[in-house]
């Protein structure tokens, strides 16, 4: 039975972790008492006690409590964005290649992926992979996420018995295109080209909806939507999580595809839209799930060998 601590244990993440570990028989959870939780000096034994810490807390406490580790044991699952780009970290997103697979299972140090970046890099990663996008292709993103992706400060202002009229309406926000996931979303895709990002938080919980669009003849060699979606179908082939939805299957929705509809499920789906000038490639899934604790469950599951869905949803 492995040792398991969450360091940021009552955070929206955190306690999204705990819950998935009811029922099983392979993981003894360390609890530190609320009054102690951050404490430095109690939180610095309960890591080296552990056999593997999940890290659910702003990036600067993450990297304090990676500075606790003083054992060579001890494995690290970090959900912020510290360490996704940093040297000696693997980058928690096994269905990506077999070296990112084997780099989650024999490694100390995993960063979990940015949810929106999980949604953006589930599309580009393998397009670039396969010598169908140029890596100086202007990319661009546009996504819709339920309010949960936003912590539990913009949690109780969207759930206010009185709040602002605004959020009654779809928001787009940082506008300055410095988003916190752009880093990890161009250096895990090998683009040249930092992407145009619009991220959209919408009035639900949870659930999460990000586009790319492409013009054809801009692409490595000129790619029909069928095509596309038959390259995303070998790739991802035999994935448990990802899930390349039938071409055409946006019709059985009236040609309409919402961003909440995944929540509660630990995948994602891909689908492929557009004609033949213009391809766009969606992916659809749950910001607290493939996109937080559920890839972290997943990682955890890789690192004790036991089925990936293992307590997640599928």
């Amino acid at each position: 039975m492995k040792k398991v601590f969450i360091d940021g244990s009552e955070g929206t993440t955190g306690l999204r972790i705990f819950e998935r570990f009811e029922g099983r028989n392979d993981i003894e959870i360390l609890k530190i008492p609320s009054e102690l939780r951050k404490d430095p000096d109690e939180i610095r034994k309960y890591i080296n006690a552990s056999d593997i810490t999940f890290l659910c807390l702003p990036d600067a406490a993450a990297r304090e409590a990676v500075a606790m580790v003083e054992n060579e044991n001890t494995i690290i699952i970090d959900t912020s964005t510290a360490h996704r780009t940093e040297e000696g970290w693997a980058y928690g997103y096994p269905e990506l290649s077999k070296g990112h697979r084997e780099a989650i299972k024999n490694g100390k140090r995993i960063a979990v992926p940015g949810c929106y970046a999980t949604g953006f890099i589930t599309i580009i990663y393998p397009l670039i992979a396969g010598g169908i996008l140029p890596k100086d292709y202007p990319v661009s993103a546009f996504a819709m996420s339920g309010y949960s992706g936003a912590g539990k400060k913009t949690i109780a202002v969207y759930e206010a018995a009185e709040r602002d009229k605004e959020l009654d309406s779809p928001r787009e926000y940082a506008l300055t295109q410095n988003h916190k996931h752009l880093k990890e979303m161009q250096k895990i895709t090998g683009l040249e080209r930092t992407p145009l990002f619009s991220p959209i938080i919408c009035d639900y919980y949870s659930g999460m909806l990000l586009t790319t669009p492409f013009y054809t003849d801009m692409l490595t060699k000129a790619k029909t939507p069928e095509e596309v979606h038959a390259f995303l179908s070998e790739y991802y082939a035999g994935e448990k999580f990802i899930k390349v939805m039938p071409f055409g299957k946006e019709a059985e929705y009236n040609g309409f595809l919402a961003g909440n509809a995944c929540s509660g499920w630990d995948g994602i789906e891909i689908y492929v839209t557009g004609n033949e000038d213009r391809v766009l490639v969606s992916t659809r899934f749950d910001n607290l799930g493939k996109g937080a604790s559920g890839a972290a469950i997943q990682c955890l599951n890789i690192i004790l060998g036991c089925e990936e869905d293992k307590g997640l949803v599928l």
